[in-house]
């Protein structure tokens, strides 16, 4: 534990930063894991209604420091050609 009490703030800050991120990060796997099933059914308008959510949470989450800026365009890319194929 920490002792002086800016590092405890730091501490405290830390958990509060980690709780938001880990939110994000679920929001993402749940959407990728929504897509991957309207997309084993064959409903490509579920799946690129979830595609569009998809990627304006990987964009904002690149924004603010949640993930690498290129995790988010590889995984905007490979759900999208997944999607894409249901389309054709």
């Amino acid at each position: 534990m920490p002792n002086k009490t800016a590092a405890k703030k730091s501490f405290r800050k830390a958990g509060r930063q980690y709780a938001r991120n880990e939110q994000v990060r679920f929001r993402i796997a749940y959407l990728t894991k929504q897509i991957t099933k309207a997309t084993a059914g064959q409903d490509s308008k579920q799946a690129l209604e979830l595609l569009k959510q998809l990627q304006q949470t990987l964009d904002k989450a690149a924004k603010r420091h949640v993930i690498h800026p290129n995790t988010a365009a590889r995984t905007k890319s490979r759900v999208a050609v997944r999607v894409n194929k249901i389309g054709k």
